[in-house]
């Protein structure tokens, strides 16, 4: 494929590529390119919003080109502070350990293992010694870190910004120097980060990286990033009733995105189903990709069984109640159907809950003495059963 149409699939959905001269100069060249993605593993799950980067890669592996994959265990130790405000909590190293354990097998879910290497920027970063980093720190003024929109912002605003974080986009720039990186990605939050990556390199005597960064896609808040310190996220590793149901309480407006960042359809086709159907298929779709299409098909049943046709599903967990009388509040919380008194109550006043297809009041006691069905909103289920 000739280097225009290259560049035309690369750049369907991206926010920037700096720069397009640059990136077509790399193409002409018709040898295989090293395309970078750093993921640091401060959680142990990949989620969807690392998958409209994953996918981009996958774009280039399609191409014929190299995908560098790098585990940012050392970086990890500090946080990445793009987009933040305040100081992130310091990881340890057993947590890092544990969290990028499955980071491979969950990339592989996505990315062609022949086209791929794996690296941990600590093989390269520790090295460095004390020596190194102070060779690094010389290429990079305050000034210029302070140019940064949250680092400036939290200057002005007299919050704490640690010398450790100003270190960050030096370490992560310094992998790209490490691995020879020809283009790197990123969010949109990353591009101070990936051109100082280009600096750096230039610094190096290396041709300098182009910088492609894409949209930040937002999680189910429909307002902030998708992450899961946000509790917003939709994980590779949620089972398939979990990754169905999520999407479909995707917000309709936010939907859209979803569909232009994470899948190769149609925008102007599927606009024209109603957004019920249009969910129900990217739900299917994203359920497929990571669990199977015979997984998807169940929960597009399910959901229809539940939702459409008023049923119950048919694998709800059972819980044994430890006594003849409860409190609703009490058996809300012991169920796992709330995670509070104040949320169990919450719901029980909103006339959130029902035995059996009965709306529970807050106060009235709960005689159990037979099984029923539990249900809590749409779509969360337990049959109680009575103590013996």
């Amino acid at each position: 494929m000739d280097s225009s149409k290259q560049l035309e699939l690369i750049k369907r959905s991206c926010s920037e590529v700096i720069s397009e001269a640059e990136l077509k100069a790399k193409l002409d060249k018709k040898k295989p390119l090293r395309i970078k993605l750093g993921v640091d593993p401060t959680s142990p799950d990949l989620h969807l919003g690392h998958l409209v980067l994953l996918n981009k890669l996958r774009t280039f592996q399609n191409l014929g080109h190299h995908v560098v994959f790098i585990i940012g265990d050392f970086t990890a130790r500090i946080g990445d502070p793009s987009g933040r405000l305040e100081t992130r909590p310091i990881l340890s190293e057993a947590e890092i350990r544990v969290n990028a354990k499955t980071y491979q097998d969950q990339a592989l879910k996505v990315l062609d293992k022949d086209k791929m290497e794996l690296a941990y920027n600590s093989s390269w970063l520790t090295p460095l010694g004390a020596g190194g980093l102070l060779d690094l720190a010389r290429q990079y003024t305050v000034a210029r870190l302070l140019e940064r929109d949250d680092f400036n912002k939290r200057y002005k605003s007299g919050s704490p910004i640690t010398l450790l974080e100003f270190f960050y986009p030096l370490l992560q720039g310094y992998d790209s120097v490490a691995v020879k990186a020809d283009v790197e990605l990123g969010g949109n939050d990353q591009k101070f980060n990936l051109l100082v990556g280009r600096e750096l390199q230039k610094d190096a005597g290396q041709e300098p990286q182009v910088v492609v960064t894409l949209p930040l896609l937002e999680g189910l808040d429909g307002t902030r990033k998708m992450s899961k310190s946000y509790g917003n996220h939709i994980a590779f590793n949620d089972s398939p009733k979990e990754m169905f149901g999520k999407v479909m309480s995707v917000p309709d407006d936010l939907m859209w995105k979803y569909y232009e960042l994470l899948t190769d359809e149609d925008l102007k086709e599927v606009k024209t189903l109603h957004p019920k159907e249009a969910k129900l298929r990217l739900a299917h779709f994203l359920t497929g990709r990571f669990h199977g299409k015979a997984a998807a098909e169940k929960e597009r049943g399910e959901f229809d069984k539940v939702f459409s046709k008023k049923e119950i599903p048919a694998d709800i967990e059972e819980f044994v109640c430890p006594k003849r009388q409860m409190d609703p509040v009490d058996l809300l919380v012991e169920t796992k159907l709330a995670p509070s008194r104040n949320e169990a109550r919450r719901l029980l006043t909103q006339g959130g809950v029902e035995a059996d297809g009965k709306r529970l009041s807050l106060g009235a006691p709960l005689v159990v003495t037979h099984p029923f069905i539990l249900k809590v909103g749409k779509r969360r289920f337990k049959k109680i059963l009575p103590h013996h």
